[in-house]
């Protein structure tokens, strides 16, 4: 029992000092794990407060940096407002001064009236007085020359129908003088200055292009055995080759440019290449083909930017591209279109319109000339319909329809771009006519100033510019020549049609002509 007892204490013993050991390690423990977590927290709100801190400067650098891009900006935009301002004030100056000149014109045009009201009450003064003489002469005619009165009278209108028309021509000059030299001086201006500006080149497209050879042996080469090279060749591209006995070069004709250049290049392919057989023309052409549809948007787009146009539908695009291998008149269709946007932009600013409006109807005024030939109508409607159909400015649209007058002209643009146009097309050599049509032209001409009375001889000179038009001096007087010229030409405006204009010269001579024997 005594061993067991002790044997009971000892474990007891040996448990409450395990316990108390335990107890003293665990505490011992515990107080390590507090003073760590303890360290760990100080040493995480020092790095949170650097951390803080550095955010903070970020922060506030990134602010400043805001604020003084927000500055630059408002310094940039209050630049140009002052811009537009300066130039809102040069306009409103500019239009100032154009409503005094046209303030001065209309006063000018007020006081011809004014002049010529009196002058046409003077007329009316001399009709009467005439009328007076009329009736003694015609009395005195009867009692002293036995001379009828109906004769008489018809004498005597005769004499005093010529006297009027004759004081009514120089009155009629002096006053077309007057409002010519007016009304001449601004539009002289403006066309001036802008054919001076502009200087677009003119090419004259033909129907033929020489092609070089490195040496006879290609021509052979070209026909192939039985002449298959040539006929898959002139099948492919719808042009002719030409081989004759002009040395080292043969001759591709076609009246349609697009389709001569694809020839062209694929011709001039072949030859460097050296394998010339109907797959290959085939393969070249393709390839040619697809190379010219791009470039044609490239010569597009490079034409929109040498006028300074954009937002311009693809279509669009490409239609201008193709205009390079269109022509008028041996006049290349593009160049003259740049040109009359050129000018039609020119004017336009000088009467205080919207220039790129007008630049934009002059560039695009002959879209009709390279749409689908399979289209029927005048090219300046089926221009019309295409600038509606891509979504142009109606004010674009009409000064296309409108530049041969097929509609009605609803805006001003409209008649500069017409004016433009006739500019551009008959500046000297930048067109040409067929010979039949030349020759109509003349005859013409020279039949309309013979339909007038007192007419002698006409003769059209200067390639149809000029009609010269000899009168006889018995029934033409001098007075009476001025008017004859002037009703000439408004005959031959409402009669014809010609580029440019054309001048009329009225010539009287009298010849004296006696012989010594």
């Amino acid at each position: 029992m005594i061993t067991a007892a002790i044997a009971i204490l000892c474990s007891a013993a040996a448990f409450f000092a395990g316990w108390y050991i335990q107890e003293t390690v665990t505490k011992k423990k515990l107080g390590t794990v507090e003073e760590r977590t303890k360290q760990i927290l100080e040493t995480a709100e020092r790095e949170a407060s650097a951390i803080k801190k550095e955010k903070l400067i970020e922060v506030k650098d990134e602010w400043i940096k805001k604020r003084q891009e927000l500055d630059n900006d408002f310094n940039a935009k209050q630049k140009r407002i002052q811009n537009i301002e300066r130039q809102l004030t040069t306009k409103e100056e500019n239009l100032d001064r154009k409503a005094e000149s046209l303030r001065q014109q209309e006063k000018s045009v007020r006081s011809l009236e004014t002049e010529l009201r009196e002058k046409s009450r003077a007329i009316q003064l001399k009709e009467a007085e005439a009328e007076r003489l009329v009736h003694l002469q015609t009395e005195k005619l009867e009692s002293l020359a036995g001379v009828s009165r109906e004769d008489a009278k018809k004498l005597l209108i005769e004499n005093l129908t010529n006297e009027a028309r004759s004081e009514a021509s120089l009155e009629i000059r002096e006053i077309r003088e007057k409002a010519r030299v007016e009304a001449k001086k601004e539009a002289q201006k403006l066309i001036v200055q802008a054919i001076q500006r502009t200087a677009a080149d003119h090419s004259v497209e033909t129907t033929v292009s020489v092609v070089s050879l490195p040496n006879e042996e290609m021509k052979g080469r070209i026909i192939g055995r039985e002449g298959r090279n040539i006929r898959s060749f002139e099948a492919v591209t719808g042009c002719d080759i030409i081989v004759d006995d002009t040395p080292d070069a043969v001759v591709i004709s076609g009246f349609d440019p697009f389709r001569r250049e694809i020839a062209k290049s694929a011709l001039e392919r072949l030859i460097s290449d050296g394998r010339i057989h109907p797959t290959k023309i085939e393969e070249i052409v393709e390839k040619v083909k697809s190379e010219l549809e791009e470039e044609i948007v490239q010569i597009g787009e490079d034409a929109l930017l040498e006028v300074g146009i954009h937002g311009v539908h693809p279509e669009i695009v490409k239609m201008l591209g193709r205009m390079k291998y269109r022509s008028s008149y041996g006049q290349n269709v593009l160049q003259h279109s740049i040109e009359v946007a050129f000018l039609s932009g020119l004017m336009a600013v000088e009467l205080g319109l919207d220039s790129t409006l007008a630049k934009r109807a002059g560039l695009f005024h002959d879209l009709g000339k390279v749409v689908d030939k399979n289209v029927e109508g005048p090219h300046a409607l089926l221009g019309y319909d295409v600038a509606k159909k891509f979504g142009e400015n109606p004010v674009v649209s009409n000064a296309i329809g409108a530049h041969h007058e097929d509609i009605e002209m609803e805006t001003p643009i409209a008649a500069i771009v017409q004016a433009a146009d006739a500019i551009s097309g008959a500046r000297p050599g930048a067109r040409r006519e067929s010979l039949e049509g030349y020759v109509k032209r003349l005859e013409k001409l020279e039949s309309i100033a013979n339909s007038f009375s007192g007419v002698g001889k006409t003769y059209a000179i200067q390639a149809g510019r000029e009609v010269r038009v000899i009168v006889e001096p018995e029934k033409v007087n001098d007075n009476f020549a001025d008017q004859l010229s002037h009703e000439i030409s408004q005959k031959i405006q409402e009669q014809m049609e010609y580029p440019g204009q054309i001048k009329v010269t009225v010539i009287r001579e009298v010849r004296s002509i006696s012989y010594a024997k």
